[in-house]
């Protein structure tokens, strides 16, 4: 039986425009078209991809924390990940610029906000040794919309709790042995 709110019966699911859209590149990408988010040519879209699938990398690797029965093992391997992979690819790309690519807010620069949040919320100081990422997350929290948007009781998800992950194997009708 196909569910017509969750094409693929899975998550995420948005709604937006009257539209409920599934999986998160056609989610992203409705987005990115929608505000302008992909850069002003081919090359600048490239390097946002580019940087925003390196993102997406590592901020499934957090989101699925709460789904791995080690977690102490998994987060040692996040932390190293994220420190010696990813973090050191934002710091030289932010070397002089205010965003990612183009001189402009990119899709990029938004995921790279949300996975700096994302990691801070695991590894306290995790940004010291990357003070362009550490000022760029900086520069961004202070815009009156993403403080807005940070406020606790917006529409900024929380890390997922105990009561989630049973919700999320619930609704996908997993089991429930972890």
């Amino acid at each position: 039986m196909v569910n017509e709110a969750l094409m693929f019966q899975q998550v995420p699911m948005v709604e937006i425009d009257g539209m409920k859209l599934v999986q998160t590149k056609a989610i992203l990408n409705y987005i990115a078209e929608k505000y302008n988010l992909h850069g002003k040519d081919l090359k600048d879209r490239v390097m946002i991809n580019m940087y925003s699938e390196g993102l997406m990398d590592l901020m499934e690797m957090i989101m699925i924390l709460p789904f791995i029965p080690d977690k102490i093992t998994k987060l040692g391997e996040i932390q190293k990940k994220a420190k010696e992979r990813y973090l050191p690819v934002f710091e030289e790309a932010l070397t002089g610029y205010i965003f990612l690519v183009g001189g402009r807010l990119s899709l990029a620069d938004v995921q790279l906000l949300e996975c700096t949040l994302m990691l801070e919320e695991k590894f306290a100081g995790i940004l010291a040794d990357f003070q362009n990422v550490k000022a760029f997350q900086g520069r961004m929290t202070s815009s009156p919309v993403m403080k807005k948007f940070l406020l606790p009781g917006s529409k900024r998800k929380p890390q997922p709790d105990g009561n989630y992950v049973k919700t999320i194997k619930e609704v996908l009708s997993m089991s429930l042995t972890s």
